[in-house]
């Protein structure tokens, strides 16, 4: 398929979908009542273990279900949460938290110490597998637990990031009845925080129920119980939202967003999540094309990113030219520019890298993206000789690949920003050992290790830039847009998506 036909593809889709439905029920009332939310998803949620589960699955139910020592509010600002107070020594190497008194699990069992610190062992733990692991493995030296209420995180060297790291990823758990249940598998089947909502059941890969908690530590929810339904196809997702059968959906498909919010008692809502929508490469493969750099820099010049915004993303997106967002407090070089789209570069740099005719390779994708995206990445890659083949395959499935390094040679895939600090998606995605990362680069490796040591925002800020030029260069990925989540819903529900995050939050939804 040419680019051509590939946008025609883009015009009839949207043609077709604007078409296909009436608005067919109530959209002024609750799907079920004032005491209920139905959310549809267009991602399933295959593990409720929220300290082991990646963020793209752990961003829905995550912050309903957990607590953290601190928290982000709505804009990305640290607040205390299970802990009332930290201190930070001067060298940055120790912690220490004083935890909220009063505070329960959902089984009842009070929540001390111990927990706070059987919940960083159980995620350093390899057993565990959790994806978390990195951000902490080669920092946390110790934990001490002096007393009920205390907790000290020693460090084996400075972490700039720790708070950050604390507030995203340590889901504080509940270790008598983790010990008691023997596996993390049979933990994801029936978890236990100290959220506003409790786990009622789960139907994997259709439904997930929560009940509020009423023995919450905090201001409880308005909204007594969350239900959950996984409705992959674009088409039924707005669909159920037309027909009053949902109450919020997620992942408005582009195409769709304009309609949605010109229609009677809907709401769309485009939430920036500082997250970069890119092609991940398995670059450190020498048996690969994309091992050469200049093989990289082709695929990124072979494609027209603000075609793809405009045609693809409906001009929901923005261009990007390196990984690090403009949506992060600091660590944005925002003089770089995206890579031109010029394919008579693109077939110099591959002549140049031994690929005179193009290549034969494969792109895995999932639902969630849009459909279009592959077709018209592989339709501008055509252009230079570079077939692609595309391989659909279910979230659940695709995540498993993708957290394994099984998604070679190259999948779509995108990072959502979990803690506000540029060393989430570097580490992740461009460090030797990341959960994510296919990508080897001594200088971003040095400069990564100086930023460790630096709690200045300043000075941190500009140790990234000079990372995020280095990935730009040396092409680490294929970059396509900045992310913005979208969102459409009734009216009359009171609910603000979070910015600069990918996390949903549901605590403070209520009906009008």
């Amino acid at each position: 398929m040419n680019f051509s036909a590939a946008l025609g593809l883009c015009f009839f889709v949207s043609l077709a979908m604007g078409s296909s439905v009436a608005n067919a029920g109530p959209l002024d009332k609750p799907a079920r009542d004032k005491d209920a939310l139905v959310i549809a998803t267009a991602r399933g949620i295959d593990n409720l273990d929220a300290s082991v589960t990646a963020t793209a699955d752990s961003q829905r139910y995550a912050w309903q279900i957990y607590d953290t020592l601190y928290k982000f509010d709505r804009r990305g600002q640290m607040q205390p949460s299970l802990a009332t107070a930290v201190e930070i020594a001067p060298d940055a190497k120790t912690y220490t938290f004083t935890l909220r008194k009063g505070v329960k699990f959902h089984n009842g069992d009070p929540m001390t110490a111990e927990d706070v610190a059987f919940s960083m062992q159980r995620m350093l733990d390899p057993e565990t597998k959790s994806t978390r692991r990195p951000n902490f493995a080669t920092v946390v030296d110790t934990v001490e637990t002096p007393a009920e209420d205390k907790v000290i995180f020693k460090l084996k060297k400075p972490d700039g990031a720790f708070l950050n790291k604390i507030s995203a990823f340590l889901y504080v758990l509940p270790k008598k009845y983790i010990v008691g249940l023997g596996s993390p598998a049979a933990f994801s089947a029936s978890p236990v925080g100290t959220g506003p909502y409790r786990f009622e059941k789960q139907q994997i890969g259709q439904t997930l129920d929560l009940v509020r908690f009423e023995e919450f530590w905090g201001e409880k929810p308005a909204i007594q119980r969350l239900h959950f339904r996984l409705i992959p196809e674009d088409s039924s997702r707005v669909n159920a939202l037309l027909a009053g059968e949902v109450d919020l959906i997620d992942t408005v498909p582009p195409r769709e967003s304009k309609r949605l919010a010109a229609t009677k008692d809907l709401t769309v809502v485009h939430a920036p999540v500082a997250s970069p929508l890119h092609i991940r490469l398995y670059a450190n493969r020498p048996e690969l094309p994309i091992h050469d750099v200049r093989v990289r820099q082709a695929l990124n010049y072979a494609i027209n990113k603000k075609a793809i915004v405009d045609s693809v993303l409906h001009g929901v997106g923005e261009p990007m030219a390196s990984y690090i967002s403009k949506y992060y407090p600091y660590g944005h070089d925002a003089t770089l520019k995206p890579y031109p789209y010029d394919p008579n570069k693109a077939k110099q740099l591959l002549k140049e890298a031994g690929y005179p005719n193009g290549f034969k390779t494969s792109l895995y994708t999932y639902p969630g993206m849009p459909k279009e995206l592959p077709e018209v990445l592989a339709a501008f890659w055509q252009q230079v000789g570079v077939q692609t083949e595309i391989k659909p395959l279910a979230y659940s499935a695709w995540s498993r690949l993708n957290n394994t390094h099984q998604t070679d040679p190259m999948t779509v895939m995108q990072f959502a920003n979990s803690m506000y600090d540029p060393a989430h998606p570097v580490n992740g995605a461009f460090i030797k050992g990341g959960t994510w990362s296919d990508y080897y680069n001594p200088e971003v490796e040095r400069i990564f290790a100086e930023t460790e040591g630096v709690t200045d925002l300043e000075k941190r800020g500009q140790l990234f830039k000079s990372i995020d030029r280095i990935i730009h260069e040396d092409a680490a990925a294929v970059f396509i847009s900045e992310l913005f989540y979208s969102f459409g819903h009734k009216s009359n529900l009171e609910w603000h998506a979070q910015l600069g995050d990918g996390y949903f939050n549901f605590r403070t939804a209520r009906w009008k």
